[in-house]
């Protein structure tokens, strides 16, 4: 079993910075593929970057390449995103989640929610124009 718990969401002004982290436990979280999501009122949900743990090799949705990073600390079984140049647009409630598989070394995770076996409960990100 998989425990994820987000933190690090909040109110910021466009063109700030936000960083959230995801706490994560479990046998098969330091082999999974880990990922953010994000949903914002009356949208889907979609991926927004994901990370190989065994790798660290990343993946970032268009939306996203080039303002936000995603990175992990093996030591502490986090996850983290850090966001920069944020817009209005990137207003959403982010979750965390991982696959219930251990990717090869060299995969690229790529953001299927179906592939997505444990979530956390979502932090809120909230960007002011």
């Amino acid at each position: 079993q998989v425990q994820l718990v987000e933190s690090g969401g909040g109110s910021v002004q466009a063109g700030g910075s936000l960083r959230l982290s995801c706490a994560g436990s479990g046998d098969t979280y330091s082999r999974a593929c880990m990922g953010w999501f994000r949903q914002a009122p009356g949208k889907e949900r979609e991926g927004v970057a994901t990370i190989n743990r065994r790798s660290g090799r990343p993946y970032y949705a268009d939306s996203v390449e080039g303002r936000f990073t995603i990175s992990q600390d093996n030591a502490k079984n986090t996850l983290y995103l850090d966001m920069n140049s944020m817009k209005p647009d990137d207003t959403a409630m982010y979750y965390c989640a991982a696959t219930g598989y251990s990717p090869s070394y060299l995969d690229l995770c790529r953001p299927y929610e179906r592939d997505f076996r444990y979530w956390g409960q979502g932090t809120q990100v909230t960007v002011s124009s």
